[in-house]
């Protein structure tokens, strides 16, 4: 019989963090979750006693992660597989987006991942074992118009999450980084933020994809429950790919950006090869 893993998720209340959480369960490992609403941790405690466990946490709080961690440690000891799930998305023209929504955004979807996840390092790396999953997104490789802030955000995510991996290879510890297209959560609803300042002159741009991700709100094509099926799929395999893009839209996307990657670099092959000297 498999050792039962103990799992910590971020942001488990809804969508993709959710899902996660009821398939570790169904698989018979233990899952210790976080909420930012104590009642909701009240509740969840009382219906999944001796199957996992919730503590409330603010992401871009450092004290409340300290608490949490040291709580953690305290009663369980060990983690066996951390996955920073929560996070925000925030729609507007760079020129529209305030110093405060731009800062929020990156708060939370980088400050407070960095954050925790530097918090539990010292534990894996003192087990010489475990397994980091960066909840990242499609928009983590190619930036749209309208969405630069949450791509930025995503982009630094990316970036530090991959020099990670390097520095971790050799210390038994992974990372992946998970990239979902367009999945039936809370994400375009009730998560998402729109710049506060309007300027008619992005109509045309910002503007279409700021109408277009609110009309989509509960009809993506991707089932939270299909992506957690595959991140744990991944997690059993044992591969040390850096990336799983989840669903066919993120397929294609990453794939557009992969191709214009390309083409650039051969168009100006010629003049980069000779800027050395």
């Amino acid at each position: 019989m498999n050792k039962r893993r103990n799992w910590f998720i971020t942001g488990i209340s809804s969508g993709l963090g959710k899902a996660i959480t009821e398939a570790a369960i169904k698989s018979g490992d233990f899952v210790i979750g976080t909420f930012r609403n104590q009642n909701q941790v009240d509740i969840f405690n009382a219906e999944h006693e001796g199957k996992a466990f919730s503590v409330r946490l603010d992401v871009t709080n450092k004290e409340e992660i300290h608490s949490a961690f040291e709580l953690i440690k305290s009663k369980f000891n060990h983690i066996d597989i951390l996955v920073n799930n929560a996070g925000s998305g925030f729609a507007g023209a760079i020129e529209e987006t305030s110093d405060y929504e731009a800062r929020r955004i990156f708060d939370i979807n980088f400050f407070g991942v960095l954050d925790i996840t530097r918090k539990f390092l010292p534990m894996m790396r003192k087990q010489k074992s475990g397994h980091i999953i960066q909840i990242s997104s499609q928009a983590g490789i190619k930036a749209t118009a309208g969405f630069g802030i949450y791509n930025a955000s995503k982009f630094a995510l990316e970036g530090f999450s991959e020099a990670l991996a390097q520095e971790l290879s050799p210390l038994g510890i992974k990372v992946s980084i998970i990239e979902p297209g367009p999945y039936r959560t809370s994400f375009a609803g009730t998560s998402f933020g729109l710049a506060e300042k309007v300027i008619e002159e992005y109509n045309q741009t910002s503007g279409v994809f700021k109408k277009g991700i609110k009309s989509i709100d509960g009809k993506q094509e991707g089932d939270p429950l299909k992506a957690a099926e595959a991140i744990i799929e991944l997690i059993n395999s044992g591969k040390i790919n850096l990336r799983l893009p989840l669903g066919k839209i993120a397929v294609k996307s990453i794939s557009a950006k992969i191709e214009s990657l390309q083409n650039d670099l051969e168009s100006n092959k010629e003049i980069a090869e000779k800027a050395v000297y």
